[in-house]
């Protein structure tokens, strides 16, 4: 799933979770650029926490970027295993196994195609998304696995 083509727009991964979380609200993409730029946002009562005004100064300093994020996709400058975790959990809607033994981080989920590949295009440089041979669940998906490239 590595050789994927990134998308040219890079967000922060706190700024990516906030886009991820007014997703799930169905706005169209310019209304949610909009409600963004104009910082006309709900409060967020998810256990994150968001405080959207970060995310609204970063749509309007850098408009066509944050708009291109919404309407193109993006990539995540720097990832971190917990982050990955917490981005799967608010893009994608599930609950992921998140793995901390020492030299072998990572995060385990059962992935659709589609959702494997759209966690595979927003990953930063230096993780691996391998999907492990023989593991379907009741729904077709398959469990994929997150972790840093080893050399």
């Amino acid at each position: 799933m590595d050789d994927r083509i990134k998308p040219d727009t890079k967000l922060s991964q706190w700024d990516a979770l906030m886009l991820e979380s007014l997703k799930a609200y169905d706005w169209s993409e310019d209304e949610l650029i909009s409600r963004v730029q104009a910082g006309n946002l709900p409060a967020d009562e998810s256990k994150f926490h968001f405080d959207y005004a970060a995310l609204t100064a970063l749509a309007n300093e850098d408009a066509d970027n944050f708009a291109q994020a919404v309407k193109n996709g993006y990539q995540i400058k720097y990832n971190t295993i917990r982050g990955i975790h917490s981005w799967i959990l608010v893009a994608l809607k599930q609950e992921a196994e998140l793995i901390l033994e020492p030299d072998n981080e990572a995060v385990s989920a059962y992935l659709s195609e589609a959702d494997a590949q759209r966690l595979a295009s927003v990953l930063s440089f230096g993780w691996s998304l391998l999907p492990q041979e023989g593991t379907q669940d009741s729904d077709g998906r398959v469990l994929y696995r997150v972790a840093p490239t080893r050399a």
